[in-house]
């Protein structure tokens, strides 16, 4: 098992074919879905032929990048994954984007908030990331915590094409960052 980083509740890991199960149980479950997609087929198959090999080339193409599996510590249960990696769309240089996806057991226990900010703690820390972005549906209140409280500020709200037939689409998506110096600040204020 190869850990990416630990935390006082939380061991984040590579994904593995032991993984298939849980990825599968959390991408086809509504609740988890909600502001994700408006249909959910998934087959088990499909996680472990396309799903783990892609999250598999981004530890080979792009190290220190990618998606994490989310342990418990204390009960070795399976939460979920986070991801760190250079968006889809036209990133700038040094821009990372910071993902997660937590099982309802999860949700409300702050496991979000504290593997978030491991994950942009360490982009910054380590691999000289100089702006984590972060985006969601504007209703997704439970995200955009999660992202504020990882240091996340919001920057703006827009239309995504992606969540068009997704539930409460017309209220927009937001965007949340933070940039190197902003973090710097946070750091050394924590030391004073």
């Amino acid at each position: 098992m190869r850990i990416y980083l630990e935390t006082d509740r939380l061991v984040l890991r590579r994904m593995t074919e032991a993984d298939v199960d849980d990825l599968l149980a959390l991408s086809t479950d509504p609740d988890v879905m909600r502001y994700l997609t408006p249909t959910i087929e998934l087959t088990a198959e499909e996680i472990r032929t396309e799903h783990i090999p892609n999250y598999r080339r981004w530890y080979d193409t792009t190290p220190g990048f990618g998606y994490w599996a989310a342990i418990e510590r204390a009960t070795g249960t399976f939460l979920g994954w986070f991801f760190l990696r250079p968006p889809a769309h036209d990133p700038a240089p040094g821009e990372v984007e910071l993902g997660y996806r937590l099982n309802k057991a999860a949700w409300g226990r702050g496991f979000g908030a504290e593997g978030a900010r491991a994950v942009v703690e360490k982009g910054f820390a380590e691999f000289g990331v100089e702006r984590v972005v972060a985006w969601t549906m504007t209703i997704n209140t439970g995200s955009r915590r999660v992202m504020e409280k990882a240091g996340l500020r919001f920057v703006k709200t827009f239309d995504d094409p992606d969540s068009v037939g997704i539930e409460g689409a017309e209220h927009g998506d937001v965007e949340y960052a933070l940039t190197r110096a902003e973090w710097a600040v946070a750091q050394a204020a924590q030391v004073s």
